[in-house]
């Protein structure tokens, strides 16, 4: 499964960081993968996201009757575009009407240093930082998403989730004053990849550069490391798609994200 995947490794770092760290134990609670024909013939991951990996129409066809079967567990479905559009027809008659549908999402990457010079302030966040940076996540989330992730169970597992990405290195931010002005996260990072996710400055500060030159410095790091950094963006975010090009990043392909509820 992950030679399969490796032949992709931008687009399935998502999935394939889950399973270098995790395999493909389902007891672990974080998804499964799904296979019509075998690995080399079609993949598709289920969990908090239902990403198709690869296949043709009738493998699609599979997968999407097997994710009706029981109640819904992902909040979106992602993942290169012609896959995850003809999925979604599929699974529409079934899950009704979209919260949003992203239908064009340039995916972005980096594998050398960034074209511009780093915001050298931009550093990894602190434990003893996390209420702080936990207000910009929140904010993020919200703006980005359209809903609260404190909501259903007073904000717990988002607190471990985010409490978690700073415990292991991979939460970047620029503080003035104990307020957070730049927060990126390296949401998913396998061994050929880090995802870069979570872009947001403060709304006081748009518009000065922050956004471009702080995630130059999380992609430098990335890179840094051995990986190719990568971020996919909407294609109506003109100011971020700027940035991104500033930086260096180049478009290697396409996702699109359904937002369910």
């Amino acid at each position: 499964m992950l030679q399969v995947l490796d032949a992709d490794p931008v687009a399935s770092c998502m999935v394939v960081a889950r399973l270098q760290e995790y395999g493909i134990e389902t007891r672990t609670g974080l998804g499964e993968v799904w296979s019509r024909g075998g690995p080399g013939k079609s993949l598709c991951f289920s969990g908090a996201n239902l990403i198709p990996l690869c296949g043709g129409r009738g493998d699609l066809e599979a997968f999407a009757e097997r994710a009706v079967r029981w109640p819904r567990v992902c909040s979106s479905l992602v993942g290169r575009q012609e896959l995850a559009l003809p999925m979604w027809e599929l699974l529409s008659r079934h899950w009704g009407p979209p919260r949003e549908v992203r239908s064009e999402q340039p995916l972005l990457a980096l594998d050398g240093p960034s074209a511009v010079v780093a915001d050298a302030k931009v550093r990894r966040v602190r434990t003893d930082e996390l209420d702080r940076y936990l207000v910009a996540a929140v904010a993020m989330f919200t703006e980005e998403i359209g809903v609260d992730p404190r909501a259903g169970d007073g904000g717990r597992s988002y607190r471990r989730r985010v409490a978690s990405l700073i415990q292991s290195g991979r939460a970047w931010a620029r503080f003035e004053d104990g307020q957070v002005v730049y927060k990126a996260e390296v949401g998913a990072m396998s061994r050929r990849t880090g995802q870069i996710q979570g872009v947001w400055v403060h709304p006081d500060r748009r518009g000065q550069g922050f956004g471009t030159l702080g995630t130059a410095a999380v992609a430098n790091s990335v890179v840094a490391s051995g990986r190719t950094a990568s971020l996919y963006v909407n294609s109506y975010n003109e100011v971020a798609r700027r940035a991104y090009a500033t930086i260096g990043f180049r478009q290697i392909g396409t996702f699109a994200t359904i937002l369910v509820d």
